[in-house]
């Protein structure tokens, strides 16, 4: 391992001479600085980031938590935030929650433990008013920027989330647009502000074209393929088959598109549908999707920009970003003669 001593007698200089150089320090010039990175590139220098951290109080670590980077959601999401800190010279420390309460207040005491400057977390919603890890996040100042919607435990904090009432609402207007009336809803996870978020935007599209929510079209689903699948299955088992039908996800969307098909149903003929997220797969899947698209990587660029404002010192303002309709395969006018009353 190559030693600041290492680099000094190469150079010819002192040991401090050479500390000075690679921190930049002003009284040393700049030549000699170059000459001195410049050697201690060649000889394979590598600084020792945790002795830096005791001399200057800086760790240059950040704690990112998530549900699990299975959720396709994520995949582009903490690329963002990967680049992003690199391009900053901080370093990412990853962990996952896979959406239990408990795993996400360990995964945060160790992130503290390990000294991170700051944390962005995709919080487990929970209908508790408050949670100690997160008072105790706030009590301690430590920068945190909520990545999704906030709830009442997590709402002292800023955050960066998609605009999903606005995305599911252009959504239920397009199928209005199609002729479609009776336009059935498969809902996500309720205790998630984005789900009651998406559901408000069909809502509200229905009731602007004079239109009720009927809720028997309104099935609990999920956010996964096959809770997908079981609503569909569910809704046909019914007998309450629309003429179209809104998923509050992209995987909830792909399961409803399966289970119809296998029960001999054409999409989009007999029964349009629609996701939300526009995951690689909504693209690529045998009916391509229409859906939402998430300005994934604007998302984990926009947490990590308040995170560093707020690193500065300063006081940001939380960020809502668009999302844009797409429309695919899975949808299309409503058929002819079927009943499509509201």
């Amino acid at each position: 391992m190559v030693r600041l001593k290492d680099i000094a007698l190469q150079a010819g200089v002192s040991v401090m001479t050479v500390s000075k150089a690679l921190r930049d320090a002003p009284d040393v010039s700049g030549a000699t600085k170059a000459r001195i990175r410049d050697l201690a590139r060649q000889m394979g220098y590598v600084p020792d980031t945790a002795a830096q951290g005791l001399r200057t109080r800086s760790t240059k670590l950040l704690g990112l938590v998530v549900s699990s980077l299975t959720n396709p959601i994520f995949a582009r999401i903490v690329l963002a935030i990967e680049e992003r800190a690199h391009e900053l010279g901080y370093d990412l420390i990853l962990a996952h929650t896979h959406n239990k309460v408990d795993r996400e207040g360990e995964a945060i005491q160790r992130l503290l433990a390990r000294r991170v400057e700051g944390l962005i977390i995709s919080p487990v919603y929970r209908l508790a008013s408050e949670d100690r890890v997160y008072r105790e996040l706030k009590n301690n100042g430590t920068p945190t920027v909520v990545l999704g919607h906030t709830a009442p435990f997590c709402s002292q904090f800023l955050n960066v989330a998609c605009d999903d009432s606005a995305g599911a609402y252009a959504v239920t207007k397009h199928l209005l647009s199609e002729g479609h009336k009776r336009i059935a809803y498969l809902a996500g996870p309720p205790v998630t502000p984005w789900t009651r978020e998406r559901f408000e935007g069909y809502r509200r599209a229905l009731r602007e074209a004079g239109l009720d929510v009927d809720d028997k079209l309104v099935f609990q689903a999920g956010r996964a393929i096959e809770d997908g699948a079981k609503a569909a299955l569910q809704m046909i088992n019914e007998g309450e088959v629309p003429t179209a039908v809104q998923c509050v996800n992209d995987m909830v969307a792909v399961g409803a598109v399966e289970t119809l098909l296998q029960q001999g149903y054409r999409v989009p003929e007999d029964v349009s549908v629609t996701g939300f997220g526009n995951i690689l797969l909504s693209q690529h899947f045998r009916v391509p999707l229409t859906t939402i698209r998430q300005p994934k990587f604007h998302l984990g660029q926009a947490a990590m920009d308040l995170l560093m404002q707020m690193l500065r010192g300063a006081r940001p303002e939380p960020k809502r970003i668009p999302a844009e309709l797409l429309v695919r395969d899975s949808t299309g006018p409503a058929p002819v003669g079927k009943k499509n009353a509201a």
